[in-house]
C-alpha cells in the first residue's frame, strides 16, 4: 500500500469481522471438543461421514477444508481408534470409501451436542429471522467469491430471462 492510500478500517471491515468471528468460533469449538479427545477436523470428518456414508478421502478433505494428505493421516488415526472403517481394497477405482463404526457414531453424538451448544451460544442474540438472513448473506458472500470469474449473478440472472444476454 502506498502512502496516501487509505488502509482497511478494521473496525468496520466485513472481511476482518468475518475472520474474527471464525476465529472466536474455532476457539470455542476447540474448548468443547478437546475434552472429547477430538479436533475440529476430527469432528468435521465424523459429521461428514454421518451425513454422507462412503465418502472418499478427497470428498472428506474438501468438506473439512484440509488437504487430501492431512485427511488421509486423520482417517488412518480414526481407523486405529475404531471410529471409522474402510475396505482393504477399493470397490471401484482407487477411492476407499469410509464409514463410521458404532463407536464412531457414539463419539459423534457427544461431539455434535457440544458443537450445537456452541452454535446456540453464538446465535443467542439473534432472532430466527436474523439467523435466516445471516445464512442468506453468508451464502451470497461465499457464492460471490467462488463463482468462476466473469460469471456474476447478474449474468446468470440475465441468462434465465427470455431474450436475456
Amino acid at each position: 500500500m502506498s502512502q496516501g492510500e487509505p488502509g482497511v478500517e478494521l473496525d468496520t471491515s466485513l472481511g476482518y469481522m468475518l475472520k474474527a468471528a471464525a476465529s472466536a468460533l474455532h476457539s470455542a469449538l476447540e474448548v468443547v471438543l478437546r475434552p472429547l479427545g477430538m479436533t475440529i477436523t476430527h469432528y468435521a470428518c465424523l459429521e461428514l461421514l454421518s451425513q454422507r456414508p462412503g465418502l472418499s478421502n478427497s470428498g472428506l478433505a474438501r468438506g473439512a477444508f484440509v488437504t487430501r494428505q492431512s485427511m488421509n493421516v486423520l482417517l488412518q488415526a480414526l481407523e486405529r481408534q475404531g471410529l471409522v472403517v474402510r475396505p482393504a481394497q477399493a470397490p471401484v477405482g482407487r477411492a476407499l470409501p469410509a464409514e463410521l463404526t458404532a463407536r464412531g457414531r457414539r463419539q459423534l453424538k457427544l461431539a455434535s451436542a457440544a458443537v450445537r451448544r456452541v452454535e446456540q451460544d453464538m446465535l443467542a442474540n439473534l432472532d430466527t429471522s436474523e439467523q435466516d438472513q445471516m445464512r442468506r448473506l453468508l451464502t451470497a458472500c461465499i457464492a460471490s467469491l467462488t463463482e468462476p470469474p466473469g460469471r456474476s449473478k447478474i449474468t446468470v440472472q440475465l441468462a434465465r430471462v427470455p431474450g436475456g444476454q
